[in-house]
C-alpha cells in the first residue's frame, strides 16, 4: 500500500502482520484506541502521516518494530 511523495514510497505492511498474527484490523483498532476508518486509511497507504504514539501503540500490540510495518521503497 503506497504512500507517494517525489518518487519514493513508503510501503505499509500492515495487511501482512495483521495476517501472520491473526488478528482483524477492527481487534487492532480496539486494541490502540484509533477508529476503523483511521486505521484503514494506514492500512491502504493513503495516510499522509503517523504519529510515533500510534505506531509504538501499534508495534507493542502486533510485536513487532517500526520496521516491520514500514518499508521505503525508492523509484
Amino acid at each position: 500500500m503506497p504512500a507517494d511523495d517525489e518518487g519514493a514510497m513508503i510501503m505499509v505492511k500492515l495487511d501482512d502482520l495483521l495476517h501472520e498474527r491473526r488478528m482483524t484490523l477492527t481487534e487492532l483498532a480496539e486494541r490502540v484506541g484509533l477508529t476503523l476508518a483511521n486505521l484503514s486509511i494506514l492500512k491502504t497507504g493513503k495516510a499522509k502521516a503517523i504519529r510515533f504514539s500510534t505506531l509504538a501503540a501499534i508495534c507493542r500490540e502486533l510485536e513487532c518494530q517500526p520496521g516491520d510495518l514500514l518499508e521505503f521503497q525508492a523509484q
